[in-house]
């Protein structure tokens, strides 16, 4: 009853533009890059009062290796659980060279689309409802670096709550994301042996030509025209000019549909051979995000076009949190964040424009699942 009560009294403020960007230069402006457990932590800390300030309640830091999560419970039988995370992909200093500021209806900064701007958004969204009860925000601490740690939980709770509103970054144009493809990184690794590249490169084994043998094996197994991607990123090989390579590695970035694509692509990884005599291979990685199928989101996108008319829906590549809820079978509604661009990038923005109509469209969700 404290917490309904509250919610009237401050109604205006918290629906209010000016509030949301207050409260998106404070988690901005605390660095909150993924693996660093002590910015974690004061991320994570801010994040909660941010969440206990503008809707009362207490917001629980749940530990982890990865640092901490924070969920927040309005009461209530579980109906709807909106998630989203709080680590971001930018190493700690990239405030002092990109520093938060909203100007020409923008707000930059780092880590404001993805995805704290869609925080903010959501906490504001719900403030302008009467009620909480049967909602759950869970935010995780490790979502860009696979949510080992947090996996669990977020199946836990979204399970419980029987549906999902995710709130990652709109798709381009303000879409809302009905679909994602699965993903996953592998690794191979080339064992060879080291010799003198002028004396004696015949005594050796080289680690480099064996892994460009694997790079275009690896790289025919894609099948755009099923939506399948596979993509070599990332190589290293060698010790010295002079020494033929004794070890090579390879990073790729795969991106399915279907779940039998994922088993396709990941028997040919487990299948890959070397070529050059006595070189090896080995592989580890696995497509660890599945598909998001896009009839996952029917349900919630039909409340969201009757909620929005003319909104539109995009499947998209990237993957979030919402893979996993999916393929649950849990109603999953993805790309409910900021509307703007550049995710991962120097020229990240968020649309200032766009903050309340999309904080009222979380709320208008969550009041439609809390009348089922």
């Amino acid at each position: 009853m404290t917490m309904h009560k509250t919610a009237q009294a401050t109604h205006a403020a918290r629906a209010s533009v000016d509030a949301m960007i207050e409260d998106l230069r404070t988690l901005v402006e605390i660095e909150s890059p993924s693996r660093d457990l002590d910015a974690l932590r004061a991320s994570a800390t801010a994040v909660a009062a941010v969440i206990e300030s503008r809707l009362g309640g207490r917001a629980v830091l749940v530990e982890s290796e990865a640092g901490p999560h924070v969920h927040w419970s309005g009461g209530g039988d579980p109906r709807v659980l909106i998630l989203g995370h709080h680590d971001t992909v930018f190493p700690l200093g990239t405030l002092e060279r990109r520093p938060f500021k909203v100007e020409d209806g923008q707000a930059t900064g780092p880590g404001v689309f993805d995805m704290l701007g869609g925080l903010v958004q959501a906490i504001h969204g719900l403030a302008t409802l009467d009620d909480w009860s049967g909602v759950e925000i869970l935010v995780t601490a490790d979502e860009e670096v696979g949510s080992r740690s947090s996996r669990a939980l977020l199946e836990e709770r979204a399970l419980a709550c029987g549906a999902v509103l995710v709130v990652e970054g709109a798709a381009e144009g303000g879409a809302l994301k009905t679909g994602r493809k699965g993903c996953g990184t592998f690794q191979v690794s080339v064992t060879g042996r080291a010799s003198h590249a002028g004396l004696e490169p015949a005594a050796g084994v080289n680690a480099l030509i064996e892994a460009a043998h694997q790079v275009l094996d690896i790289a025919a197994l894609g099948r755009p025209d099923v939506g399948t991607t596979v993509t070599p990123t990332v190589a290293s090989a060698g010790t010295l000019d002079n020494v033929v390579p004794a070890a090579a590695t390879v990073v790729v970035d795969v991106r399915v549909e279907s779940a039998d694509e994922k088993e396709r692509i990941e028997s040919a990884f487990a299948a890959l051979a070397p070529h050059l005599d006595e070189a090896e291979v080995a592989v580890a990685g696995a497509v660890s995000r599945p598909p998001m199928p896009e009839s996952a989101s029917t349900e919630l996108f039909a409340l969201a076009q009757k909620l929005f008319p003319g909104i539109e829906g995009k499947a998209v590549g990237g993957g979030s949190d919402g893979n996993f809820t999916a393929a649950l079978g849990v109603p999953t509604l993805d790309g409910l964040g900021a509307v703007g661009g550049g995710a991962h990038a120097d020229h990240e923005y968020l649309v200032i424009d766009a903050m309340a109509p999309r904080a009222n469209l979380i709320a208008g969700l969550v009041r439609a699942r809390q009348n089922t």
